[in-house]
């Protein structure tokens, strides 16, 4: 079932770095923002994850919670996490459940060649699990600035 606007989120569960289980409910009272990268140590996806890193703070001070997510597994994760310094936590989603149920798994042309790959998105979830705002096939450039002024305008909603 994908999320949809305006909806609450269907129940799940996914493991992610920090010995953190994400489910929708365990971050009830808190905006969660919820961005898929096609791959960990890859040129975009450290723009991006930098990009959340240094605006992380805001976001906090926002109320808002951060999770990135990729089929990357847990130990690419660490390492990703750890070289980067992100303060925040990533999820594994090496059997793409979350990727599937978000609609972010695409068709994509690499080298000419077709392979499925992760469709940079983002989600933006509001302190009751119901999905408010989500961003697809977006460009890293100004993307953080835009969801945290999306995180923003939630809060004095």
């Amino acid at each position: 079932m994908t999320p949809s606007v305006n909806k609450a989120l269907p129940d799940f569960e996914a493991p992610a770095t920090g010995g953190v289980k994400f489910t929708p409910h365990a971050f009830l009272g808190k905006t969660v923002v919820l961005y898929f990268y096609p791959k960990d140590a890859t040129p975009g996806c450290t723009t991006e994850a930098m990009q959340f890193r240094d605006k992380h703070k805001e976001f906090v001070k926002a109320g808002a919670v951060v999770f990135g997510v990729s089929r990357d597994n847990m130990s690419s994760h660490d390492k990703f996490k750890q070289n980067l310094e992100l303060p925040f936590e990533l999820v594994a989603d090496t059997e793409e459940k979350l990727c599937h149920m978000f609609g972010v798994v695409k068709n994509k042309i690499m080298y000419g060649k077709k392979v499925k790959g992760i469709e940079r998105s983002t989600f933006l979830i509001d302190a009751q699990g119901v999905l408010r705002e989500e961003w697809r096939g977006i460009k890293v450039a100004g993307h953080v600035d835009e969801v945290l002024k999306a995180v923003k305008a939630l809060k004095q909603a």
